[in-house]
């Protein structure tokens, strides 16, 4: 196998077709299709499925797709390791949404003015799934937050995944948020509505808001259900229209505008870390983590 292949294969995998993963590439379809054939044929496997000119991984594609980023992130990592002179390369961030929209653009802005030849991939998820990317060198460093209370250096967050390390960057404040209609709320047991909106398992706010909930005993944790959404705006929305409840960062909620007077309680502060794998370090993201402890979100 060579880097070149695995490369062509992993983008034919993103893009499940030949005509756009040569696109992407920049290169001709014949040259696309020849390398995924050369491949096959080295590993005496079929790696894709290929029906109505759409390309689907087979199982074996699968479990070398997994081997392909990790190849070719041990070899951009190495390559980086050789310039030393100037950050320079390909940094994929991954990061909570709401980090995304609150604390990120400024960040961002001004790595990318100081180092303009970095190519920064961002990509967002829940906080473990964050970690799990960074664990399987799908992602390089993400921006996530922990479930564990007390004080920011006394968190280990190899919790999320054995081989982490992480600097922090900031307390977040989580608020409970209720329709405007709701009685007033000051404790668990005062909410009435059984409906959550959130994200999927492994948002570490999910988390917070169903231990807080739980807080009111076993009624809530019978009845209790988590509407899984996609986005902020989704979770508001449903909160508006006095279906659920939620939680999210005081911040991103001031971010949000006029929401019709929502009632919002607060649950508990967060803290919030850049993790990386151990022993990783590249330019591109030491330069990264220094503009954000430079700079720290606030």
């Amino acid at each position: 196998m060579e880097l070149a292949e695995l490369e062509i294969f992993r983008v034919v995998a993103r893009e499940q077709s030949i005509t756009r993963a040569a696109r992407s590439l920049d290169r001709v379809q014949s040259n696309v299709t020849t390398r995924v054939k050369q491949l096959e044929e080295s590993l005496g496997v079929d790696l894709f499925q290929r029906a109505n000119k759409q390309m689907i991984l087979t199982p074996a594609g699968q479990r070398l797709l997994g081997y392909a980023d990790q190849l070719l992130a041990l070899a951009e990592e190495a390559r980086q390791s050789m310039r030393a002179d100037a950050p320079s390369g390909r940094l994929r961030v991954g990061s909570m949404e709401s980090t995304a929209a609150t604390l990120l653009p400024r960040p961002l802005g001004r790595f990318h003015a100081a180092w303009p030849d970095v190519e920064l991939e961002l990509a967002t998820g829940t906080s473990q799934a964050l970690a799990d990317g960074v664990l399987e060198r799908r992602l390089d460093c993400a921006i996530v937050a922990h479930p564990g209370t007390g004080s920011p250096r006394d968190i280990d967050v190899s919790e999320m995944g054995a081989g982490l390390e992480g600097v922090f960057l900031t307390t977040e404040e989580l608020v409970l948020v209720l329709p405007a209609t709701h009685p007033k709320v000051r404790r668990p047991e005062d909410v009435t509505l059984r409906q959550l909106a959130a994200f999927s398992r492994g948002c570490t706010y999910r988390r917070c808001a169903e231990d807080w909930l739980e807080q009111a005993g076993d009624d809530v944790r019978r009845h209790l259900t988590v509407i899984e959404l996609p986005s902020y705006h989704a979770i508001l929305a449903q909160v508006t229209a006095g279906s659920a409840v939620a939680i999210v960062p005081r911040s991103l909620l001031a971010m949000q505008g006029d929401l019709g007077a929502l009632q919002t309680v607060p649950v508990r502060k967060v803290h919030t870390y850049l993790i990386h794998r151990s022993g990783f370090t590249t330019s591109a993201y030491d330069a990264f983590a220094q503009e954000l402890r430079r700079h720290p979100p606030a």
